[in-house]
């Protein structure tokens, strides 16, 4: 039993999700876990599931705010730069707006920005993360739909290389 509640709480299931967990015939409800229930995982998954649990890098606000978030002000060449359409936007992606006067965000400010754009992100997993996949070009391997166009053209692209190393959890 125990062994089953950890390998569930290590995958980040919630007491309401094990609850739904189907019940060993072999196993009655005596009330352990309140009103859980448990699945039979082998040893082997478990091990597997902590492992990947645990391998997830921590993102760094520091890297955050000293190498991404410039790239969402820089105006490159044929591109409107990301701050432009996600700025006060009503989209899935939504920066702070700047200050009056500011070319840059305030500690305050980049913080919010760190917490929304964490979101968007699978840390360890550039692949399948939001953030890098919207804004690159599909014959890159990126979404076919993004309405503010195609950022990269490729995962060789140096600032799509800075986005992947913070979600891989790079530090500056």
């Amino acid at each position: 039993m125990a062994a089953r509640l950890i390998g569930a709480i290590a995958v980040g299931l919630t007491a309401a999700a094990i609850s739904q967990m189907p019940m060993r015939a072999d196993e009655p409800s005596s009330g352990r876990v309140s009103g859980a229930r448990t699945m039979e995982l082998p040893r082997w998954s478990l091990a597997w599931l902590a492992s990947a649990a645990r391998a997830a890098p921590t993102l760094d606000y520091d890297f955050f705010k000293s190498k991404v978030e410039p790239i969402f002000l820089l105006k490159r060449d044929g591109h409107t730069r990301c701050y432009t359409c996600h700025a006060e936007s009503n989209n899935g992606f939504r920066l702070e707006p700047l200050s009056r006067g500011a070319n840059t965000w305030n500690d305050e400010q980049s913080r919010k920005n760190f917490e929304m754009v964490s979101k968007l992100v699978n840390p360890g997993d550039p692949d399948t993360s939001r953030l890098l996949m919207q804004p690159l070009a599909p014959e890159g391997g990126g979404n076919v739909f993004h309405s503010g166009g195609r950022q990269f053209a490729s995962k060789d692209d140096p600032l799509w290389k800075t986005l992947a190393a913070w979600v891989n959890g790079q530090k500056p």
